[in-house]
C-alpha cells in the first residue's frame, strides 16, 4: 500500500480513503476527496450536510432504523417504566436483558459518533457532536446504573428511543440531500450517438466522440447536428429551442451556422464541424453547469446552528454542575455525577432531531398537493427571502408553441375572408409537418373549419408549400418564396415590417398572380402568468424575464406581463451571466425554466425552479420542480417556504429554548428551593418536547397557499 508523507487527498468521512488528486470517494460515491490539510486545519467544507449527501447515507441510516425499531419492541416490554407502571412481571437479570438490547442498539447509534469525530477534527462542531454526548451520557450513566446498585437510576428505553428518532430524522435528511439527478449526463442526451461522415468517396457511420474539426457530416431531416459547424451545401428549417430558447424554427442555408443538438426539420444538410467536444455548445453548457453547481451558495441548517450553540453550553454547564455540587457543595460525587449527566441528557437535541424532518416532510407532501417538488428542503429558507424571480419566456411564461393571432387580407384581393384565407392556407399545409403548418391547423380545428383540399403538393425546402386548390395553383411560404416567384410587392413588406416589430412570424398566401393574404403566428402567452406577476409584485418580489429572443418578440410579451426587468437577445451562456449580475447586486435570486439553455442560470440561482413539463436537464439542474407548467406554482411555493420557515423556527425555539429552563434546573439551580430534576424527569421533559414539535409540525397539513390574506406572512 502506498505511504503518503504530505498532501493527500482523502473523504472526511473515511479517512481511510486516500488519493494523489481530487475525485469522488468510492466509498460515499456523493462526497469530494479533499485536501488532508484542509481537515486538519478545520477549513474543510464537508459539514454535517455533506456527510448526508450520498446515497449510501440514506440507506445506511434506514437500515439502522429497521433494525432498532425490531429491537425497541423487546426493551420497551422489559424496560423497567413498563414494569413499574404496565404491570409486566419482574424476574432476574432483567436489568442485564435490558443492558444487552440497549447495547446493542447503542452498537447501531456508533454512526453519530463517526460523524461527531469528522465533526471535531474539522473543528464544525453541531448537531453530531451534541447528539454523541447526550446519547453518550445517557448510555453509560445507564449502563453504570446496572453494574452499580448505589446508583439505582437507568433510562435504556428513552436513549433508544432518542436513536430510534435520529436515526430516522436523518435517514430524510440524506434522502432530500441526494434527490437532485445529474444534469451533465442528461445533457450528453441531445446529441446522437453517431455521424454520417462524408469522406472522399463515401459516407460512413462514426461515433461522435471520434470527430475532428473541419470534418464534413450529412444532417438528414430528422436528425441533431451532432457538433457546432457551418452549412456547406443544402438547406433546412432547424428547431433550436432546446438551445436558444427561441421558440420559432430558423431557416438556415450554405454559409449558416448551426449549433450542436438543433435537429433539421424538413431538409438535408452537409455541415462542416468548426468546434467539437468540449469547445462546443453542448459542451460549454456541461462546463458552466459543473461550474455553476461549485459556485453556488449553500443554505446553513437551522438546527446544526442551535445544535453547535446547546455542545457548548451543555457541556460548560455540565462541567460546572459536577465542579460546583462535588468540590464546593461537597456533595457525594455520584449525586454530582447525576446532575451532570441529566444536563446532558435534557439538552440532547431529541427535539432537534424531529424539528426540522418533520415540518420537511409535511411540507414535501403540501408542496405535492400544490404542484411543487422540492429536491432540497434547505433551499426552503432561501426562498423565503427571494428578492427576484427570473423566468424564462419561451415554455414558461408563454406556452412554448406558436398560435395564430393575425390573419390579414391584402387590398384588392380574391380572397373575401378571413376563414377562406385560412381555409386555403391550412389546405396547403395541411401536407406539411412543420410546425408552422401544424399551428395553422390546429388553429383551423379550434375554429370548428375544415381546410380545403389540394393537390399536386410540392414542399419548397426552407420556403414553404406549393399546391393546387380548385384547380389553381397556390404558394404559402416566406418572404424568399414570395421573392423568388416575382409575387413581393411593396404592400406585403408594410406588413411585414409591422408584425415583426411585434416579434410575430409571417406567412404568406399568394394565387399565380399576386399574394393575397397573411397569416401571423406567435409564441402565445399562458393565461396564468399575468396573474403570476401580479401576485409575485404583491409580495413585495420583482418579476424578470431572460430569453434567447429577439427584442421584437420579448418587449410585448414583457409589455403585457408588466414584467420588471427584460434581457433579451441572450445566448446560453449570458443566462447564466444574468442571473449571476442579479446575485451580484445584492439580489437573492429565483430562477425558473424549463429548457436546456436555462440548465445552467438554474443551477446558478440561489434557488432553480424548474418547469416539470420542460427538458429532464433542466428538471435535474433545478433545486425545485414545478410539476405542472403553471408560474402561479412559483407564487405558491414562495407562500409555501414562508409557512414552512415560520414552523421550523417555531420548533426551533421550542426545541432549543425550553433548555433556557430545563438546562439550569437539571444542573440544581433549583435544588435551594425544594425542586431537583433527575435524570428519569429530565429524559420524560426531553421526550415531552418531542411531541410538542411534532403536533406543531402536523398543523403545517392544514396550511392553504392560496392567495390574498397570505400576502402578509
Amino acid at each position: 500500500m502506498k505511504k503518503y508523507t504530505g498532501d493527500y487527498y482523502t473523504c472526511p468521512m473515511h479517512p481511510e480513503i486516500k488519493s494523489d488528486k481530487p475525485g469522488k470517494c468510492p466509498k460515499c460515491g456523493g462526497m469530494d476527496l479533499v485536501k488532508k490539510s484542509d481537515i486538519d486545519s478545520g477549513h474543510g467544507q464537508h459539514d454535517h450536510a455533506a456527510m448526508m449527501a450520498s446515497p449510501e447515507a440514506a440507506a445506511d441510516f434506514l437500515r439502522r432504523f429497521f433494525i432498532v425499531t425490531v429491537l425497541l419492541v423487546p426493551l420497551a416490554i422489559f424496560s423497567t417504566p413498563a414494569v413499574k407502571y404496565l404491570g409486566i412481571p419482574n424476574f432476574p437479570f432483567r436489568d442485564y436483558l435490558e443492558f444487552g438490547i440497549a447495547t446493542v442498539i447503542f452498537y447501531f447509534g456508533l454512526v453519530f459518533f463517526q460523524h461527531a469525530k469528522m465533526e471535531i477534527e474539522m473543528k464544525q462542531y453541531g448537531m453530531m457532536t451534541l447528539v454523541s454526548m447526550g446519547v453518550g451520557a445517557g448510555y453509560l450513566f445507564s449502563a453504570a446504573s446496572t453494574f452499580i446498585p448505589a446508583i439505582h437510576v437507568e433510562f435504556y428505553l428513552e436513549i433508544s428511543t432518542l436513536i430510534w428518532v435520529l436515526l430516522f430524522g436523518h435517514f430524510l435528511e440524506a434522502k432530500s440531500s441526494t434527490a437532485a439527478g445529474d444534469a451533465l449526463a442528461e445533457v450528453a442526451k441531445l446529441l446522437p450517438k453517431e455521424a454520417h461522415l462524408k469522406t472522399k468517396n463515401d459516407v460512413k457511420e462514426v461515433e461522435i466522440t471520434s470527430l475532428k474539426k473541419n470534418d464534413v457530416v450529412i444532417v438528414k431531416p430528422g436528425e441533431k447536428v451532432p457538433a457546432d459547424g457551418v452549412i456547406v451545401k443544402g438547406s433546412s428549417s432547424f428547431n433550436e429551442a432546446h438551445i436558444t430558447g427561441e421558440s420559432k424554427p430558423v431557416e438556415k442555408s450554405t454559409g449558416a451556422d448551426v449549433i450542436a443538438g438543433a435537429i433539421s426539420l424538413d431538409g438535408s444538410v452537409e455541415v462542416r464541424l468548426m468546434r467539437v467536444g468540449a469547445s462546443s455548445t453542448i459542451g460549454q453548457i456541461q462546463n458552466l453547469i459543473a461550474s455553476a453547481r461549485k459556485t453556488k451558495p449553500s443554505a446553513q441548517k437551522l438546527a446544526d446552528r442551535a445544535a453547535k450553540w446547546l455542545t457548548f453550553s451543555a457541556l460548560s454547564v455540565s462541567l460546572i454542575a459536577l465542579f460546583f455540587w462535588s468540590l464546593i457543595a461537597g456533595q457525594p460525587f455520584v449525586f454530582a455525577a447525576t446532575l451532570a449527566i441529566t444536563v446532558l441528557v435534557i439538552a440532547c437535541p431529541h427535539a432537534l432531531g424531529l424539528a426540522i424532518p418533520t415540518v420537511s416532510t409535511i411540507a414535501t407532501r403540501l408542496a405535492v398537493k400544490n404542484g411543487i417538488f422540492i429536491k432540497d428542503m434547505a433551499k426552503i429558507e432561501v426562498v423565503k427571502d427571494a428578492d427576484y424571480v427570473v423566468f424564462d419566456k419561451t415554455g414558461t411564461l408563454t406556452k412554448g408553441e406558436f398560435g395564430v393571432t393575425d390573419i390579414r387580407i391584402i387590398q384588392n384581393s380574391k380572397i373575401k375572408s378571413q376563414k377562406e384565407l385560412l381555409q386555403l392556407a391550412a389546405g396547403v399545409e395541411a401536407h406539411s409537418s412543420h410546425v408552422i403548418g401544424m399551428a395553422i391547423l390546429k388553429h383551423l380545428k379550434e375554429q370548428n373549419m375544415r381546410a380545403l383540399e389540394a393537390t399536386e403538393v410540392k414542399n419548397l425546402a426552407g420556403r414553404g408549400m406549393q399546391a393546387t386548390v380548385n384547380r389553381e395553383t397556390y404558394l404559402v411560404g416566406n418572404r424568399r418564396l414570395m421573392q423568388e416567384k416575382k409575387r413581393w410587392t411593396e404592400t406585403a413588406g408594410d406588413i411585414l415590417d409591422s408584425l415583426s416589430a411585434a416579434g410575430k412570424t409571417t406567412v404568406f398566401v399568394a394565387d399565380k398572380n399576386r399574394i393575397l393574404g397573411v397569416i401571423a403566428l406567435s409564441d402565445t402567452i399562458k393565461p396564468e402568468s399575468r396573474r403570476a406577476v401580479d401576485e409575485l409584485h404583491k409580495l413585495g418580489i420583482r418579476v424578470a424575464m431572460l430569453t434567447g429572443d429577439t427584442k421584437a418578440a420579448a418587449m410585448p410579451v414583457a409589455k403585457e406581463l408588466n414584467i420588471d426587468t427584460i434581457f433579451a437577445e441572450v445566448l446560453p451562456e449570458d443566462k447564466y451571466k444574468y442571473v449571476k449580475e442579479l446575485q451580484n447586486q445584492g439580489n437573492v435570486v429565483v430562477m425558473a425554466g424549463d429548457g436546456v439553455n436555462d440548465a445552467p442560470a438554474l443551477t446558478q440561482a440561489n434557488v432553480g425552479v424548474a418547469i416539470g413539463a420542460g427538458t429532464d436537464v433542466a428538471v435535474d439542474a433545478g433545486d425545485i420542480v414545478l410539476t405542472q407548467s403553471n408560474p402561479q406554482h412559483i407564487v405558491r411555493l414562495i407562500v409555501l417556504s414562508r409557512k414552512v420557515y415560520r414552523k421550523m423556527l417555531e420548533n426551533l425555539f421550542w426545541a432549543a429554548g425550553y433548555n433556557i429552563l430545563a438546562i439550569p434546573a437539571a444542573a440544581g439551580l433549583f435544588i435551594p428551593l425544594g425542586f431537583r430534576l433527575t435524570p428519569a424527569v429530565g429524559a420524560f421533559i426531553m421526550s415531552l418536547s418531542s411531541v410538542i414539535v411534532v403536533i406543531n409540525a402536523m398543523s403545517l397539513r392544514n396550511a392553504k397557499l392560496a392567495v390574498g390574506s397570505t400576502y402578509k406572512l
